[in-house]
């Protein structure tokens, strides 16, 4: 007999590549381009694994240079399961920037979420049906099929960004409201999820001579909390146009053992091209969990375009401009 429990556990689903989904990872990140940013990311985890869990993210935001302000609009859709269990948030994002001696920038950011989910209960088999038809194809009377809609709800969290050309560090709380997204008309709130993020971005040269391209190295960590899970990811990027290359560890070895807890989960690595408008990056989990490479890992992509503004308002926008160094790229 299938049982749906009302309770909600799960994890948000989550990208390798956080910087290069800004506006999932911190709504505070709307606007911290130099102008309009499209941003695309899909991520297949777990492939050899029967219906394992597919992700797609769409984000679009931009700079309001003149209001200290950043807009920016966010889709997130994630399948998982036989019974094609789908869930898919459309956000709004609004940031506020104050800039402190034009060395330093504090960004403040909301988001407001409209979340559907829904799930295919003709691909589910129920006990009655195993009953007669092995292959289920007799109707149920199981009584959770009356109970099964689709739900919908709103989502509200918010964040704090602070950064210079050189480092950044930010925290953000999602899922402020907890919101309930029962297929059954009961309660499943999602658990509130509280994010700690940062890093530096270290020039490997410091020479007298200006050089177009200098190397440089950016270490960062990423802290998440959510219900009884938490995560650890420590890694760098090295970056020398048109190349980048990552190396990063996720996991938290000193909680090993603990019940409900991967404490070894796995090492990722990135490589990707930088272009004058397009970046181009691609990522694979190779777990280091107990569930082994068996499930076939993890693949990953984003893509960034930039769309510059009119020549004539490019230099008053740069004057004011203060870059996030998170990006593969500085603006």
């Amino acid at each position: 007999m299938l049982a749906l429990s009302a309770t909600a556990f799960a994890q948000d689903p989550e990208f390798s590549q956080y910087y290069a989904a800004p506006l999932y990872l911190n709504p505070a990140f709307a606007g911290t381009a130099s102008d309009h940013r499209l941003i695309a990311n899909h991520r297949n985890q777990w492939p050899n694994v029967a219906s394992g869990f597919v992700t797609y993210a769409l984000s679009y935001d931009y700079n309001l240079s003149d209001l200290n302000s950043g807009l920016g609009f966010l889709v997130v859709t994630d399948r998982a399961g036989s019974a094609n269990l789908r869930s898919t948030v459309v956000n709004f994002q609004y940031s506020y920037k104050v800039n402190f001696n034009r060395k330093v920038m504090l960004s403040t950011g909301l988001n407001f979420g409209i979340g559907f989910r829904s799930i295919d209960y003709n691909k589910l088999v129920f006990g009655d049906q195993l009953a007669f038809d092995s292959d289920g194809n007799v109707p149920t009377d199981d009584p959770v099929v009356g109970s099964l809609g689709n739900s919908k709800y709103f989502d509200f969290g918010g964040g704090l960004l602070a950064y210079s050309r050189t480092f950044w560090i930010g925290f953000v709380g999602q899922h402020l409201n907890r919101p309930n997204r029962s297929l059954l008309g009961e309660e499943a709130e999602i658990p509130m999820k509280l994010t700690f993020h940062g890093g530096v971005r270290i020039p490997l040269y410091h020479g007298p001579f200006k050089k177009e391209r200098v190397a440089a190295i950016a270490p960062s960590f990423i802290y998440k909390q959510q219900g009884p899970f938490d995560q650890l990811d420590l890694g760098a990027y090295f970056l020398y146009e048109p190349v980048v290359v990552g190396l990063w560890y996720r996991g938290i070895p000193i909680k090993q053992n603990v019940r409900d807890n991967i404490s070894q989960d796995a090492m990722v690595i990135v490589i990707g091209f930088q272009m004058k408008k397009v970046e181009l990056s691609y990522s694979y989990d190779l777990t280091v969990s107990d569930l082994g490479p068996v499930a076939g890992g993890a693949h990953e992509v984003a893509l960034k375009y930039k769309l510059n503004v009119i020549e004539s308002q490019k230099t008053k926008k740069k004057e004011k401009f203060i870059p996030c160094p998170t990006f593969l790229k500085n603006d």
